[in-house]
C-alpha cells in the first residue's frame, strides 16, 4: 500500500494572517486558495483553512502533568526538525500552552512536544522523536 496523506479542514478568522503564520513561522508551502479558503503542505499533509469560526476547544485531554486542549491537531517530526521548528518558535515570542519539553524521559515512547495556538486560536501540537520507531512503542 502507497503511503497515504491526511487531510484536515477547519477555520480561521483572518486568511492573511494563517498565511503568514503557517508559511513564514511553521515553514509550511502554501497551495490552491481562493478568496475564503487556503491549502497548506503541512509537514507533508494537506490542511486546508477556511474563513469561519474556529472549533471551540478546552482544556480537557490528561497526559502526564498536563491538561492539553481538545481537540487539537500536529505533526511528528525527527528530532532535529522539532528542535529547529521550536527555536524558531521561541525565538518568534511564541505563546506556548505548553513549552517545549521532553516527556516519557528514558521511557519507550521518549518524546518532546509543544503546543502552541495559530492565530485564530487552534491548538497545534508538535512532536519531536529521535527514533521514529519510538512513535508506536508502549
Amino acid at each position: 500500500m502507497t503511503r497515504a496523506l491526511f487531510h484536515l479542514a477547519y477555520n480561521v478568522r483572518d486568511l492573511d494572517a494563517a498565511r503568514r503564520f503557517y508559511t513564514d513561522l511553521l515553514g509550511c508551502r502554501e497551495g490552491r486558495s481562493t478568496e475564503s479558503w487556503v491549502d497548506f503542505d503541512f509537514f507533508g499533509h494537506q490542511i486546508s483553512l477556511h474563513l469561519g469560526e474556529p472549533f471551540a476547544t478546552a482544556p480537557t485531554g490528561k497526559v502526564g502533568e498536563h491538561k492539553v486542549p481538545m481537540p487539537h491537531l500536529g505533526a511528528i517530526l525527527a528530532y532535529e526538525d522539532w528542535r529547529d521548528l521550536a527555536d524558531r518558535l521561541e525565538a518568534a515570542g511564541t505563546d506556548f500552552v505548553i513549552a517545549p519539553t521532553v516527556r516519557y524521559e528514558g521511557e519507550p515512547g521518549e518524546q518532546w512536544t509543544m503546543f502552541f495556538r495559530d492565530p485564530s486560536g487552534n491548538p497545534i501540537e508538535i512532536k519531536g522523536f529521535r527514533n521514529m520507531a519510538g512513535v508506536w512503542a508502549v
